[in-house]
């Protein structure tokens, strides 16, 4: 006979929460995929009716929407699991990146015939470029779970008031 129990235990044990909460993480994902798919999706009728998108001044407020889509996506996943509102902001801002991917793959399979896909003078999906937004979607993930974190706090301990402001 062995010592050894029939079932392993637990990862964690009974009446512990883990602090990744993949319910939150796939929420704030899909939230913040809606608004990238949404920027593509501006940026392609953009480019199909302008003549130079690309020296255009459409690009900044472009970007500065995909940084929103990031940092939505923390932020939801930090409301909704304040206690691990970091780790689940980041891998909610990498999870809409992610998702993300596989619909910029399909816009360039339908309308981008004349690039590549990785590599190629003027490539979709450079390495540099994939690199940068997962650093990008990290930061700005966490960024958005300190922020949801945050506004739960606030509710939690009143009606939202600031500091040091009389009720008299």
């Amino acid at each position: 006979m062995s010592d050894v129990p029939a079932t392993p235990p637990p990862a964690v044990p009974a009446g512990e929460e883990t602090l990744v909460q993949w319910r939150s993480v796939l929420t704030g994902a899909l939230v913040g995929l809606i608004i990238l798919v949404a920027f593509s999706v501006i940026s392609a009728l953009l480019d199909h009716y302008l003549d130079d998108f690309d020296d255009s001044g459409w690009i900044y407020p472009l970007f500065v929407g995909v940084l929103v889509g990031y940092a939505v996506a923390g932020f939801v996943a930090g409301r909704l699991s304040p206690d691990g509102a970091f780790t689940n902001g980041t891998l909610a801002g990498l999870g809409a990146f992610v998702l993300w991917i596989p619909v910029r793959i399909l816009i360039w399979l339908v309308r981008d015939e004349d690039k590549g896909l990785f590599s190629g003078h003027s490539a979709v999906l450079r390495p540099g470029q994939i690199f940068g937004h997962l650093v990008i979607a990290s930061a700005l993930g966490m960024f958005g779970g300190w922020l949801g974190a945050r506004a739960v706090a606030r509710a939690r301990n009143g009606t939202g008031a600031r500091r040091g402001s009389s009720t008299s």
